[in-house]
């Protein structure tokens, strides 16, 4: 064993020499090649401790050339799968990172290092760890990482923080990625870089393509929306799924994204974004796949008031089966928020056909005690999704929107200029009918 390490020992001294000559005489490839050998020799020694000393010893060499340290620490990570066990290998990684830290022409190597230190100390359970780990490298700054790389990193990064239930960083990183990266067009043949650009190096071979690193963006988009219960931005990450062309062409995929769509739909609160997308979704011929969606969102769509107890016990069936898709401890807020949406639309709906109504009659209405209507009516009056005034102690609702004196005036402005018109085009008929029958007479 000693004759070997000292083997070991007296080639490393041989190549250390030839490296130093090479190095002094500026001579990239040869020092490459010494550097390369060193660390093979280590490798195949299957020193791991020699390997570790000899990868700090020659990046602080003096003078040491910036191609030889990245040769170096590329045919290095090469080894991390070969390790023997986990300690080895996390040891390995972290004299990568030593060496490679704070220089630019290895940030993308570092960046990979880092990535493959977080899932070991993931699968260790120390999620919190791996998840600072992976925070302190900002790929969207690496001028020659692949676009597919950087957004898979931090789409790494988000699912972490995710996972650490750190919804305020999760939401601050997500933002680095903007959902029309996604649009690109990939078909596009790349330009050749010019002189002086930075040449942009290809993704590893376990980088998902562009279209499935957006199907993993919405997924975690959903994730974070879940938390916050944005039941309308939850919907508008299930269309951006369901507009994938590889989801779109399996009715064993986009059928469940459909049913979905519909569901965060029917619960989002009542605004103009949510009624855009209630109608363009009515528009899709797919939907008649699922006629019972249809019908639901025809309903919704439909200025006619809604029976909650008729409606609920046709779709509880419906309903129950999605809670799983809901979430399951969302499934009976889900429930609660459902109904606070019917009785919405129905308020919506008994704006545009009254001015003035009762209390009372309203409640009837909606099959709600007079407390309650009173409740939600008030609710959608501070969120300003309906203009009204309660008149408590006559117990009646005006849905009038009180109007300005500008508005006034401008009204009676208009009215005034309408019966002059009026009256100009009368004088007009009752002239020509003049001038027609004194002609007739002297005829």
């Amino acid at each position: 064993m000693d004759s070997k390490n000292g083997n070991l020992e007296a080639a490393i001294d041989q190549l250390l020499n030839v490296e130093k000559q090479m190095r002094f005489a500026s001579d990239v490839a040869g020092t490459k090649k010494a550097v390369t050998d060193i660390l093979q020799i280590c490798f195949e020694a299957k020193d791991w401790k020699s390997l570790n000393e000899q990868i700090v010893n020659l990046s602080k060499k003096r003078g040491q050339l910036k191609q030889v340290v990245t040769a170096m620490v590329q045919q290095a990570m090469q080894y991390i799968d070969e390790t023997p066990d986990i300690e080895t290998r996390i040891e390995l990684i972290k004299t990568l990172n030593t060496v490679s830290a704070g220089k630019i022409y290895v940030e993308i190597e570092r960046a990979r290092l880092v990535k493959k230190l977080a899932k070991i100390k993931e699968e260790q359970g120390l999620i919190a760890e791996a998840a600072d780990l992976m925070q302190e490298v900002a790929v969207e700054t690496f001028g020659a990482m692949a676009k597919t790389e950087k957004i898979a990193f931090i789409l790494e990064q988000v699912r972490l923080c995710l996972d650490r239930q750190d919804y305020v960083r999760a939401q601050i990183l997500s933002r680095k990625i903007s959902p029309r990266v996604f649009d690109a067009d990939t078909s596009k043949e790349k330009k050749k870089p010019k002189e002086g650009d930075n040449i942009v190096e290809e993704p590893p071979a376990d980088i998902p393509s562009l279209l499935e690193l957006k199907h993993i963006y919405y997924e975690l988009m959903i994730r974070y929306y879940f938390h916050n219960n944005d039941y309308l931005e939850i919907c508008r990450c299930y269309k951006a799924i369901y507009e994938i062309p590889f989801i779109r062409e399996n009715p064993s995929q986009w059928i469940p994204v459909l049913r979905k769509i519909c569901w965060y739909l029917i619960l989002a609160p009542h605004d103009p974004m949510q009624s855009s997308l209630l109608n363009s979704t009515l528009e899709d011929k797919n939907l008649s796949e699922i006629p019972n969606f249809r019908l639901l969102l025809k309903q919704l769509v439909t200025m006619e008031v809604i029976q909650w107890t008729s409606l609920w016990n046709s779709y509880k069936d419906e309903f129950e089966n999605e809670k799983n898709t809901l979430g399951g401890s969302l499934g009976d807020k889900a429930a609660e928020d459902l109904r606070h949406r019917i009785i919405e639309h129905n308020i919506l709906v008994v704006s545009k056909y009254y001015l003035r109504i009762t209390l009372k009659r309203l409640a009837e209405l909606l099959c709600l005690t007079v407390q309650e209507a009173e409740k939600h009516l008030s609710e959608m009056v501070v969120s300003k999704a309906l203009v009204a005034k309660i008149d408590r102690p006559m117990g009646i609702v005006c849905f009038q929107v009180a109007k300005n004196s500008n508005e006034i005036l401008n009204s009676w402005a208009v009215n005034l200029e309408k019966l002059l018109d009026l009256v100009e085009r009368s004088c007009h008929q009752i002239h020509k009918e003049t001038m027609i029958h004194k002609a007739a007479l002297k005829v």
